[in-house]
């Protein structure tokens, strides 16, 4: 390991001294595992990590590129289990106060204990409305110290009426009458507020918001603002005039130096879709990594419409007490419109150059689909009945959505429903599901646009077009199993994965599985090619590693947001929601088709069963009324011989005798039909049988008809 570590303190440009304070050990080691009573810092391997990937060494280091090559291999090869124990050991350690970009995806941004200074919060308690937690700035905002607050009822601080009116919405909505328009007398001077309640945590929010203007905006001020708005999203003939539409009249509403509309993809990565600005740096058609707008951050998004930051330079305001007194922890401030913001979040706003930012979420399914994203230069407040505006915009865009996107789709999804019909009309005739498939080859590659598909049943597999090899294929499918949601697995990107792909990803970087039946193993799955694209990012992606005065590594917000531009291999053309759909749809239907045709497996073989029934009734009735006659010929045959038999010739001694015979021997063969009438239903028992016997038998009663 030490030729490792030289090299890496040589990409990092520290001293063994350096390096080691740096991972806070007191030997230049750094594989805990193989030294038990050495144990560097997690975070700093991490940090570790990310420098190798963004480092550029020149020609003279030879020497540490083979290092960086060595440790690069140790990392992602030789050790692939130690950065799943790491992930799991940090998840475990994150702390609010000391948070960075190594572990900003886990912050807890909803118990920031802390809120925005433009406003005051009020934590209540319930049914009481006593307050039991108050934000430190009250005596700025409406002239009470906080700690004289807590414990008080809300009646010492609004009159009997306001109340009373949040009192009584304690059952109801309280989105259907926020604002509340309350009023304080400070210094005998009434104050008026905006008053936005929520019920959430087992606690009532109350946060008061000055109010911008006097009075409250009544119906017709907000039908006005909103109605030549909605008029032009609709008229919009497809998504993306849409979404220009929104950006011109958000930023007119608002006043914003900049309005986009900023779109989520599958793996919570961005690109801004629609522009409208007057700053020089154009943010149009840029990608932004997932990083940006980490996994829980998101997910706020979808429980609040809008998020407004009047001054990215604010100083946060804390809560007293610190913790909620009910349940002694941190108060979970999700739906609280002056939440504080991530101390990364506000970086990256001051490295953007921006002052002050509006957030409206668009949800398609409630899902976060995108944001309307506005920014401005310097601090700026938007009045909450303007915020109410904007958010009522997003809204009905978001109820746009579906329609848009599904009318520019629609010739497409019409050529997938003709496609679906021959499916169906193919596999209903076939006997087996493979033999159905093997006749729709180049309709199954049509289905979604693939270059290449597999179909998988039991342990036979067809291959359609340019796919892996069948053991590739095996092993993926094996891999894809446990992913698989509602029966569906897809992916532009199988390589960052599934790392085995890398040597089939020419011709099978992106994938689309459908499970048909996990019980008779049956599976079908296309393929796309790679297909190299340049990708224009807004600044380099990758976190930017800085290194403190104390030798500390630091991971910040990048810088610039300048175009940075990349080349993205391993990547196939993204799968279009309506071809998931339609193989979803697909499966629905060959499902449909093994259900009818089980239906008509049981009406078979009840009519089988009835059929059996009459036949073994019929084999009973014509073996008595056969048998009748039959018997009564052998028993006249018996008397004549008996006493006739004087009378008669040799000859007709012996053909009498031949009768007697025949009969029993035909009374055998309807004892023997009746038998094999039920051999179907009876157990089947082996039974050792003379040839010799039974041949002779038979020339004996062929001679005997023969005469």
């Amino acid at each position: 390991m030490s030729h490792l570590v030289r090299s890496l303190r040589c990409l990092m440009g520290l001293t063994q001294e350096q390096f080691a304070s740096t991972l806070g050990v007191t030997y230049t080691t750094i594989n805990r595992w193989e030294n038990a009573h050495i144990q560097p810092s997690l975070l700093a391997l991490k940090q570790i990590k990310v420098i190798l990937e963004q480092i550029t060494l020149s020609p003279e280091q030879e020497q540490a590129e083979q290092g960086h090559r060595l440790l690069a291999h140790y990392f992602s090869e030789a050790r692939p289990n130690l950065w799943g124990v790491r992930e799991r050991m940090i998840d475990a350690m994150v702390d609010p106060a000391n948070v960075d970009l190594t572990n900003c995806d886990r912050e807890p941004i909803h118990i920031p204990g802390q809120i925005q200074p433009h406003g005051v919060l009020l934590v209540l308690q319930a049914p009481t409305l006593n307050i039991i937690q108050v934000s430190s700035n009250t005596q700025e905002v409406i002239g009470r110290v906080p700690e004289a607050l807590l414990g008080t009822p809300l009646s010492d601080l609004l009159n009997e009426q306001q109340t009373q009116q949040i009192q009584q919405c304690l059952t109801e909505d309280f989105e259907s009458v926020n604002p509340l328009n309350l009023s304080i007398v400070c210094l005998d001077q009434a104050l008026e507020f905006d008053g936005i309640v929520h019920c959430w945590d087992g606690v009532v929010l109350l946060e008061l918001e000055p109010k911008a203007t006097a009075g409250k905006p009544d119906f017709f001020d907000f039908y006005h603002q909103v109605k030549e708005p909605i008029t032009r999203i609709q008229k919009a003939s497809t998504l993306l005039d849409m979404c220009r539409v929104v950006v011109k009249e958000i930023r007119r509403i608002t006043g914003f130096d900049r309005v986009m509309v900023y779109r989520f993809d599958s793996e919570g990565a961005g690109i801004v879709i629609a522009e409208d600005t007057d700053q020089e740096t154009p943010y149009l058609d840029l990608h932004y990594p997932p990083s940006d707008i980490p996994k829980q951050a998101r997910q706020l998004y979808t429980l609040n419409w809008l998020r407004l930051i009047p001054d990215s330079q604010y100083q946060s305001v804390a809560l007293i007490p610190a913790n909620n007194p009910l349940t002694n922890q941190p108060l979970d401030l999700s739906l609280a419109v002056l939440r504080s913001v991530s101390p990364i979040h506000l970086e990256y706003l001051h490295n953007m150059g921006v002052g002050a930012s509006m957030s409206i979420s668009l949800l398609q399914d409630q899902k976060l689909w995108g944001l309307i994203a506005c920014h401005h230069s310097s601090p700026k407040y938007i009045p909450y009945h303007i915020r109410t505006v904007c958010e009522f915009i997003g809204q009905v865009m978001s109820a746009e959505l579906v329609n848009k996107e599904s009318g520019e789709d629609s010739d497409y999804k019409r050529q997938l429903k003709s496609l679906q019909t021959q499916f169906v009309e193919t596999l209903s005739q076939a006997d087996h599901f493979l033999e159905g498939v093997e006749q729709l080859n180049a309709q199954l590659l049509r289905l979604v646009n693939a270059t290449g598909a597999v179909v998988c049943s039991g342990d036979r597999c067809i291959c359609i077009g340019k796919t892996p090899s069948e053991a590739e294929i095996y092993a993926l499918l094996d891999w894809i199993k446990p992913r698989l949601n509602q029966s569906v697995f897809e992916t532009r990107s199988l390589p960052k994965h599934y790392p085995a792909a890398e040597a089939f990803k020419a011709i099978a970087s992106g994938v689309l599985a459908l499970e048909i039946s996990r019980i008779h193993r049956n599976y079908i799955l296309w393929f796309r090619p790679e297909v190299i694209q340049t990708v224009n990012w807004g600044g380099n992606p990758n976190k930017p590693v800085e290194i403190q005065d104390d030798g500390s590594l630091r991971m910040s917000p990048r810088k610039s947001f300048q175009l940075w531009q990349e080349t993205v291999q391993g990547c196939a053309l993204p799968w279009k929601a309506c071809e998931v759909e339609a193989i979803a749809e697909l499966r629905s239907l060959i499902v449909g088709i093994v259900l009818r045709q089980a239906e008509d497996l049981a009406a078979m073989n009840y009519e089988l069963q009835r059929s059996n029934e009459e036949l073994d009734s019929f084999a009973y009735i014509a073996s008595h009324d056969l048998k009748e006659p039959l018997r009564g010929i052998h028993n006249y045959a018996n008397f004549l011989l008996e006493d006739y038999a004087k009378a008669l010739t040799d000859d007709g001694v012996a053909k009498l005798e031949t009768l007697v015979r025949l009969t029993q021997r035909m009374e055998d063969l309807i004892n023997s039909l009746l038998h094999f009438s039920r051999l179907g239903r009876a157990e089947l028992m082996r039974q050792s049988v003379n040839l010799n016997e039974l041949v002779q038998q038979g020339e004996w009663s062929n001679f005997c008809v023969s005469l």
